[in-house]
């Protein structure tokens, strides 16, 4: 891979074939993907308790019905 250094940045580098620019500081990229991680444990939370309360919901009515039958 043929890089050039980005001009007033240490840690930025341009790959000649692709013309990307690459980040080469690795703590950066290691906090990078554990703030990615976080979001997504964050919203798989997120989605599991929006699930519950559905199921609860649904429990409710159904609890609800037999209770309206019961009473006619």
């Amino acid at each position: 891979m043929a890089i050039l250094k980005v001009q007033g940045y240490d840690n930025l580098v341009r790959d000649r074939n692709s013309n990307a620019i690459v980040n080469t500081n690795v703590t950066e990229y290691s906090l990078y993907m554990k703030r990615i991680q976080s979001r997504h444990e964050s919203s798989d939370k997120i989605r599991c308790l929006v699930k519950e309360i559905n199921t609860l919901k649904t429990e409710l009515r159904e609890i609800k019905s037999l209770i309206k039958g019961n009473i006619k």
